[in-house]
């Protein structure tokens, strides 16, 4: 196997032709949380680059079975209250927005990269939008917390987005 390829699952020349994303994330579990190690350490995050390899394991191990519970559970509860709880550690920690936002990144384009190899093309809209709105739900979450944070305003609930797209259709 090459470096850093995805092994591919057993059925039917090795794509899965029914959509268990549970079953991938589990299976591709170990492969994606070295992928997303390897992809956070290629950032240079001053944070994260001053911690160990076993600590942002443990995070990104942390963020990944959190996406696996949410769709198992399919339920964004865990997540949303994961990233409020994280934004308000790594704030105090002196993290930027930027640094915890990029784990989030590189847990889904791993996630990404292991149904690309895993699925068949037909079951891809399902699985990227499922994985996809988990870790979205965490990102919003995570930013409007922030937010809130740096401007001192716990009352804040939402990002009022409408001014972009004003004059749409």
């Amino acid at each position: 196997m090459e470096a850093g390829a995805y092994t591919r699952g057993r059925n039917d020349g090795g794509l899965k032709q029914t959509m268990d994303l549970p079953n991938l994330l589990q299976e591709a579990r170990t492969e994606s949380i070295d992928r997303a190690l390897a992809g956070l350490s290629r950032a240079t995050l001053p944070h994260y680059s001053a911690s160990d390899a076993g600590q942002n394991r443990k995070r990104l191990a942390r963020l990944y079975d959190l996406v696996l519970e949410c769709v198992q559970s399919q339920s964004l509860i865990p997540m949303t209250e994961f990233a409020r709880s994280l934004a308000r550690e790594r704030h105090k920690d002196g993290f930027d927005l930027q640094e915890v936002h990029t784990a989030f990144n590189v847990v889904e384009e791993v996630i990404w990269q292991a149904i690309t190899v895993r699925l068949a093309p037909p079951e891809y809209p399902k699985a990227f939008g499922l994985a996809s709105t988990v870790l979205g739900a965490g990102k919003q979450a995570l930013a409007i917390e922030y937010v809130a944070l740096a401007s001192s305003n716990q009352e804040m609930h939402s990002l009022d987005l409408s001014a972009m797209f004003k004059g749409t259709t």
